[in-house]
């Protein structure tokens, strides 16, 4: 039986991958990708998986699936996660690892949506699951370019963590027994406002409103429904739904998560 991770090409996907490999024998994994292609040379056995097509035998002789959400818009992320959720369960896996979000049941986060949703499905299927509810990932507000950092979440603080202790925490629930039926609130070890990354980075924190944080991300290009959905957070960041810093995810790593000061420091 195998273990497998969907994604593994993903940002979250390869590193949850990387530090599998450290945990689980190259032979008892296997990977699930869009594009096989993209993922030779990672020394585990590559499967074809498209969530918008059938997957029964993508999933077949495997024990543990790590499902990882996949992006898009809500209604079709909705319909692919089902789409694997009951391939999963045709396949007789006999437990789900979710990569969710903070809270994922009770979230004023339009992200929420999409998770509360899977996680609903997931549980209906009766198969043994774990939700690795990740907060916000430090690399998504680590600025990119000079200038101020221009955010619509007012004086809010958000407890987020990196990417890379989220990839290691589901590393270790992968590799670990005592898991089934778990759900992981996983954040950083404090929360940080966007006037100290600021400071952290030596530039300055514009603060601006939802409308006009929107306007500014579609003038970068960006589809409308990922415009929204980042300004969405934002808000809620201000608002305080993001501050609470939770111990699961030190717990699992068995350390301290790396913390926002370093991010900057190693970008």
């Amino acid at each position: 039986m195998k273990t497998l991770i969907t994604g593994a090409t993903g940002q979250l996907g390869s590193l949850i991958l990387k530090h599998a490999l450290t945990r689980i024998p190259a032979d008892r994994l296997a990977v699930s990708v869009r594009e096989p292609e993209k993922a030779e040379g990672l020394g585990v056995e590559v499967r074809h998986g498209d969530f918008a097509g059938p997957l029964t035998d993508t999933f077949a002789g495997v024990d543990t699936l790590l499902l990882v959400s996949v992006d898009g818009p809500d209604e079709v992320r909705i319909g692919l996660h089902r789409n694997a959720v009951r391939a999963a369960a045709e396949a007789g896996v006999r437990h789900i690892v979710y990569t969710s979000v903070t809270d994922a049941d009770t979230s004023p986060l339009s992200l929420a949506g999409v998770h509360k949703a899977t996680e609903e499905e997931i549980r209906a299927t009766g198969i043994p699951f774990t939700f690795l509810r990740n907060g916000m990932y430090h690399e998504n507000y680590l600025p990119q370019a000079p200038g101020p950092i221009v955010r619509a979440a007012g004086d809010g603080r958000v407890a987020s963590a990196a990417r890379d202790d989220y990839a290691v925490a589901a590393a270790v629930v992968l590799s670990t027994p005592g898991h089934e039926n778990a759900v992981y609130e996983l954040t950083g070890s404090r929360a940080w406002s966007f006037d100290e990354l600021a400071g952290l980075a030596g530039t300055t924190h514009v603060k601006v409103s939802q409308e006009e944080r929107v306007a500014g991300l579609k003038g970068f290009g960006l589809p409308d429904f990922v415009a929204e959905l980042l300004a969405d957070i934002e808000v809620n960041i201000g608002r305080g739904v993001l501050a609470d810093v939770r111990p699961d995810l030190e717990k699992l790593i068995g350390r301290a998560p790396t913390t926002i000061e370093d991010a900057v420091g190693n970008r």
